[in-house]
Parts: C-alpha cells; structure tokens; sequence
C-alpha cells in the first residue's frame, strides 16, 4: 500500500489577481485564502493547477506562487504543486523545482493538444517519476485534454513507487481502476459532482471546487462516507449539487472566482482568454450560494 496524501478535501486554490486585466498575482490575499482553507479543516492545497489558472502564468510566476503557498502553508497541510505541461522535459523541469521548494507532491496532467498514446502517457509518466523523489499525482480529464489514461495504463504506471495516486475524472473507469490496481494507485476524484460513489469504492477524497469557499463541508462529506456513514454522505452530495452546477456553469474557474467575490473574498479577476460569467449566470450563482446557505438573501 502506498502512503496516502491525504484524506478528504483537497482544495484546487484559485489564484487571487489585481489589476484590470489581472495582471498581478495578489500574495496577501493568498495569504488570507490559505489561512482561511487551514482554519476550515482543508486537508490539503492543490495549487497552480486548472483552477489555479496555471496555463496564463509564466514558469516563474507559476512557481513563485507555489513556493509562496508552501512557505505559507509551511507543513500545517500538504501542497501538491500543479507541474503538468504536453512537453514532457518542460513537465520535468517544473516538477524538480516543485520538489526543491518543499512540495508534497506534484499533480501533472496528461499530454493536451498534441496528446499521445497509451505508450506515450506511460513513457511520458515514467520520465517525470523517476526525475524526482516526491510523490506524483497523475491528473486524468479528459473533458479538458481530450485524452483518457486507461485502466490497463494505470495498471503499468502504478507499479512505479513514487506515482502515488490520481485526480480522476473519468468516473466509468473507477471500479476498473479498482480492480487492476487496488491499494497500488491512491484515487481522488476530480469532481465535485462525484464525491459519493468513488469515495465508497474505496477512494479517499476529491480535489474540489467547491472547497474554495466550503472546505469544511467538503471536507465533512468525504469523512462522513470514510466512516461508514453512507446517509450522512449522501444527503450532503445531493445538497451540494445544484450548487456545483453552478459552479461549472461556464469554463472554471469563471463562475467559482464569482462566487468567491459574491462571497466577500474579492478575488480579483481571471485573466484572459477567461472572463466574467454572464449576468444570468452571476444571477444563477447568487440564487444557489443562497440556497446553499453560504450568501444571505439581502447581501
């Protein structure tokens, strides 16, 4: 059995900007979002990544922003430091500074727009493993990448000792998954939406969303399925789910940056090509952070 990260909510931190076109990363309120996930019973930071809008930051942006966050955080919680690129020595060259700064782990995505085979993704894998000494987390979406690692490739990788685990969001293959690989392949799900049925299958939490604002009830939802308390689970799923909706109602991290502004956080906004959800989208947010009990209806 390969050591676990950690179990429950891990938390894809946005990355908080100022300017009128983003222009610059804004490290005090960092400070503050990373202060507020440890108080809120995170149970790990996933930062630089997807949500983290990783793919408009300039390598030393990216990994000041991460070296900040790990100082920050500095071993209260783990950080897994986004490292992923399609240009496999650039993957590795993200990777061992990642691992230089004190990450925990690093997450790096499957190949996107040139993309691969299942041979390429297994040599491509392997190559950044055997660069470093930390754990790896291997990020499976194909909605985003168009490319899907399969369960007789998870089968090979994991057989690796340092690829530790996978941020899956490709929920028809996790019971295949399951069963090739067992406690040799550490899963997470990747959707916020899917917490439920990967948790039980013996999963041990999901790097959320959502958690950007509800760490705790993120972070309770998981633990309450790792115990066994299955109705407890289940009742927190479903009422989260029309707020997730929302959440991915356009690209993320566009609606999830609103909510958190809606929500006194002010976050700034995301840098171009994304921007502002629309007005009936703001609107839907709202109406779902109130539901969901976050927003107070006169706020």
């Amino acid at each position: 059995m390969k050591k676990v990260i950690f179990e429950g909510a891990g938390v894809a931190l946005i990355t908080p900007f100022k300017g009128e076109f983003a222009e610059e990363v804004d490290y005090d309120k960092l400070d503050e979002l990373i202060e507020f996930q440890i108080v809120n019973e995170c149970d790990c930071i996933i930062i630089c990544a997807t949500t983290g809008e990783a793919a408009t930051m300039p390598d030393e942006e990216h990994l000041s922003v991460a070296e900040h966050c790990v100082k920050t955080v500095a071993g209260r919680i783990p950080v897994v430091v986004g490292a992923g690129s399609n240009d496999t020595a650039h993957a590795i060259k993200l990777s061992k500074r990642a691992e230089k700064m004190g990450a925990d782990a690093i997450l790096t995505v499957t190949p996107y727009y040139n993309k691969t085979s299942q041979e390429g993704l297994i040599r491509h894998f392997s190559a950044i493993a055997s660069s470093i000494d930390i754990p790896v987390m291997l990020y499976n979406v194909p909605g985003r990448t168009n490319l899907n690692i399969m369960p007789e490739t998870y089968e090979k990788l994991c057989r690796i000792p340092n690829i530790n685990c996978v941020k899956e969001c490709n929920m028809n293959q996790v019971l295949e998954m399951v069963r090739r690989c067992g406690d040799d392949l550490n899963i997470y799900t990747g959707e916020d939406e899917q917490v439920f049925l990967p948790t039980l299958a013996g999963g041990y939490g999901v790097v959320s969303v959502l958690a950007n604002f509800a760490p705790k009830y993120v972070h309770d939802m998981v633990m309450s399925l790792r115990k066994g308390d299955v109705a407890t689970g289940l009742k927190m799923q479903t009422g989260c789910l029309e707020l997730v909706r929302a959440l991915f109602c356009e690209v993320n991290p566009m609606p999830v940056k609103e909510a958190m502004n809606q929500l006194g956080f002010n976050v700034g906004k995301c840098r171009m090509p994304l921007v502002e959800v629309s007005e009936e989208h703001k609107a839907l947010i709202r109406r779902e952070l109130i539901k969901f009990g976050a927003l107070k209806e006169n706020a």
